[in-house]
């Protein structure tokens, strides 16, 4: 009678896991004909259109505005890119493209050379900034009405292919002959790396791209030279990248298996990342900035940081994109990037923000920022109770659902005065008003200055070059202001000498001149060489 009962036992077991084993895949072959049907409609669809629309129809064009508005209805981050746009979509975050290696500006209808890269093909050769390139493969180019998009044409292509220049350059009578072998030009992400002071370092990363974790791990070695304590490192307005190079470089600052980050999705199982004992920078004391424009990768780390009451995170609130993409190609060369999973920080967050709105609503949500106080004010910030987490370590409160809090909160600028020096700077009045300057004294002033240091200490922006602007904005109808000119002259100043320093010696140098007395900069320092505060931040207030 056991044995009996036994052997009904098994066969029971046996038909439940049988119909769950056949349940599975009955769902998943109608979720294929589901799939299969609304191919074959859509197919129909352009064939009616194609074959009998009263007018003329552009089929690739009407497909491609149907998978842009498909996607549009998933979520604000699945996106189409084009054939064409996909090449120059994927140039920043390689780190590299295929060309003669110069920085340019378009100025006076003219292609004027502002930089050469270090290493670069036109380096090699000799061209130098201030150089004006006149023609391309006997083409001339001047005072043709050129566009950046037409430098990309004429200036890169496959490495090892040859192109031809006639450079003007001041010193000479007669136009130069150049002939340039294209290569491999890299695209920094790395915008500066310096000392503030004798303990504290400072980075600032634009992007996360495929070489960041080699130039971050590069800077941190010259800065470990220089014998860092501390360190800044600003992610603001960086927009993010790649999730394996967000995943390296939180590495650099967590202990070995703390958890970074994990992704899961319908679709796409629970991946946990964590940190290995490579790390470069573990101990000393950390600030990572942030702002509004702060996204994704750059939510990951400072969100593992925050987690891991690893360091104090400063600024305004991060922008809030807890999704991954995943690119997949098109038949024809095209390419969407579909949202697959969210991401997680280390405590169980999600730092996106909702988007049940529509697409339309959620891009309005830097305009409900300003409008709300946000910006100016902590105090304007609600968090849903429900999605407070709290951290790994020291069990201080941290919220989903809209980004990154900072643990100290700065705010934006809230004088209207600034409309003036926005109104010269959307007319380029300042820019080329430098690169006028430069061109003109670039000699003048390698000679006076031929170090940063020197330039930094002893160049002065006169009041005679703040009349000239305001002289050039008035002959583009930039009325002058009194009362805004006399609030915003020393920020019309610093971004001269800052354009100058970039200019004539590095972007290094530029941010040195930019960050001498940025109020962010100035709270991290604080918070740093106070070593109580820097501790109480770090601690639970409960």
């Amino acid at each position: 009678m056991q044995k009996l009962s036994f052997i009904i036992f098994k066969k029971i077991i046996l038909s439940l896991f049988l119909s769950i084993l056949f349940i599975l895949p009955a769902s998943m072959v109608e979720a294929q004909n589901s799939v299969q049907q609304n191919q074959l409609k859509f197919g129909r669809l352009l064939r009616l259109v194609d074959g009998y629309y009263v007018d003329s129809a552009n089929v690739d064009a009407l497909t491609e505005k149907a998978i842009v508005n498909l996607l549009t209805e998933l979520d604000p981050h699945s996106t189409y890119i084009s054939k064409e746009e996909v090449a120059k979509m994927n140039e920043p975050l390689k780190g590299n493209f295929e060309g003669i290696g110069i920085s340019f500006n378009i100025y006076k209808d003219t292609l004027l050379v502002t930089t050469t890269i270090s290493g670069g093909p036109s380096e090699k050769v000799g061209l130098r900034a201030g150089d004006r390139i006149m023609e391309v493969d006997d083409k001339m180019i001047a005072g043709i009405g050129l566009k950046n998009s037409d430098v990309f044409d004429l200036l890169r292509g496959k490495k090892g292919t040859r192109v031809d220049l006639k450079i003007l350059r001041k010193s000479e009578v007669e136009l130069l002959d150049f002939t340039i072998i294209r290569d491999k030009i890299p695209i920094f992400s790395l915008d500066a790396s310096y000392m503030l002071d004798e303990s504290t370092g400072y980075i600032k990363l634009n992007k996360f791209a495929a070489t960041s974790t080699e130039e971050f791990l590069t800077a941190m070695a010259d800065l470990q030279k220089q014998n860092i304590k501390n360190l800044i490192f600003d992610l603001r307005g960086n927009g993010g990248g790649y999730l394996k190079t967000a995943i390296e470089i939180s590495d650099q600052f967590l202990k070995d298996k703390d958890l970074v980050v994990y992704t899961e999705g319908m679709n796409e199982p629970k991946r946990e990342y964590k940190a290995t004992s490579k790390g470069t920078f573990e101990n000393g004391k950390l600030v990572v900035l942030v702002d509004e424009n702060s996204a994704s990768a750059s939510e990951i780390v400072s969100g593992a940081i925050q987690d891991w009451d690893r360091g104090v995170i400063i600024g305004r609130r991060s922008f809030g994109k807890g999704l991954v993409q995943k690119p997949f190609f098109l038949t024809d060369g095209s390419m969407v990037r579909l949202t697959t999973a969210h991401y997680y920080t280390p405590s169980g967050r999600c730092i996106q923000k909702p988007y049940k709105e529509g697409v339309k609503e959620y891009r309005k949500d830097y305009v409900n920022r300003m409008t709300s106080g946000e910006m100016f004010s902590a105090d304007s910030i609600e968090f849903d109770e429900a999605l407070k987490h709290k951290t790994l370590i020291n069990g201080r409160d941290v919220f989903g659902g809209g980004g990154v809090m900072p643990d100290i909160f700065v705010a934006m600028d809230t004088s209207s005065h600034y409309r003036y020096i926005n109104s010269l700077r959307r007319k380029s009045i300042i820019r080329n008003f430098v690169m006028d300057y430069v061109d003109s004294n670039r000699d003048k002033l390698n000679r006076k200055y031929p170090k940063f240091e020197q330039f930094d200490k002893k160049f002065e922006v006169t009041s005679e070059i703040i009349d000239e602007i305001v002289e050039k904005g008035e002959k583009e109808g930039i009325e002058k202001n009194e009362e805004s000119l006399a609030f915003a002259a020393d920020n019309i100043k610093k971004e001269i000498k800052a354009f100058i320093a970039r200019d004539i010696f590095s972007l290094n140098d530029m941010y040195k001149v930019f960050n001498n007395d940025d109020e962010v900069i100035l709270k991290a320092l604080k918070v740093i060489e106070n070593q109580k505060e820097y501790e109480s931040l770090l601690v639970t207030t409960e």
